[in-house]
């Protein structure tokens, strides 16, 4: 139950503060800029590994706990309820935010500037660099230790920021799924549901492509 919690609070806090920063750039005629947002996104997932990576491992993230489980590092039973704290925190902030600012109509939800193949498979590639960078620097399946929070949030800045005006660079289905719901903007969500699960357990692959069996046991075993 400490580690549902505790990733219902750090999926909580990626949601409210990076859509946040959105809504609140729209709102302030871009007071926060591009560049902004995409450091609020690295940084509060920085601040969540840190924080609470002991206690649950700081998935926040569901396409991060299949891919641990495709990875065989993380057990099958604690999936379904992982994802769905998740979902739960996800939603839950951005319940708060269409309460604080309820003229925006997106809250910060992830629309295509392009068409839908061209996000989809940014959104595939952006997460299996990603997941990639996180089987390489997490132990086992928690994102803790020195290194790790820097280098995934400096991934997730990385990427929002090169990629976000284009696909939303959300590589995360609760962050999505989220602001979706709440504003209505249903009509993209399979792309932000789809391509971070597919891109991320396609980073196990390649993580067992360049490292020993402890990397993906699964997998080994397999072969």
């Amino acid at each position: 139950m400490k580690k549902l919690v505790a990733e219902f609070i750090g999926t909580f806090a990626l949601v409210f503060a990076g859509t946040g920063a959105i809504v609140i750039n729209d709102l302030s005629r871009g007071g926060i800029t591009h560049v902004g947002i995409a450091l609020t996104f690295g940084l509060v997932v920085l601040a969540m590994i840190y924080t609470i990576g002991d206690i649950s491992g700081a998935h926040l993230n569901p396409a991060v706990t299949s891919a641990f489980w495709l990875s065989g590092r993380f057990a099958g039973q604690q999936v379904f309820p992982y994802i769905l704290a998740q979902c739960f925190g996800a939603i839950a902030a951005s319940v708060i935010l269409h309460f604080l600012f309820p003229t925006h109509s997106t809250l910060g939800a992830t629309l295509p500037a392009g068409s839908d193949m061209q996000s989809f498979v940014l959104e595939l590639i952006l997460t299996l660099i990603l997941m990639f960078v996180i089987l390489n620097v997490s132990a086992g399946a928690k994102e803790k230790g020195v290194t790790a929070g820097i280098a995934i949030g400096a991934a997730i800045g990385l990427e929002a920021m090169f990629a976000g005006p284009i696909c939303g660079a959300s590589m995360n289905p609760a962050r999505s799924l989220a602001p979706a719901i709440v504003s209505g903007h249903l009509e993209h969500l399979w792309i932000y549901l789809a391509a971070p699960v597919i891109g991320a357990c396609l980073a196990v692959f390649a993580c067992r492509a360049c490292q020993d069996s402890a990397c993906c046991p699964i997998i080994s075993k397999s072969k």
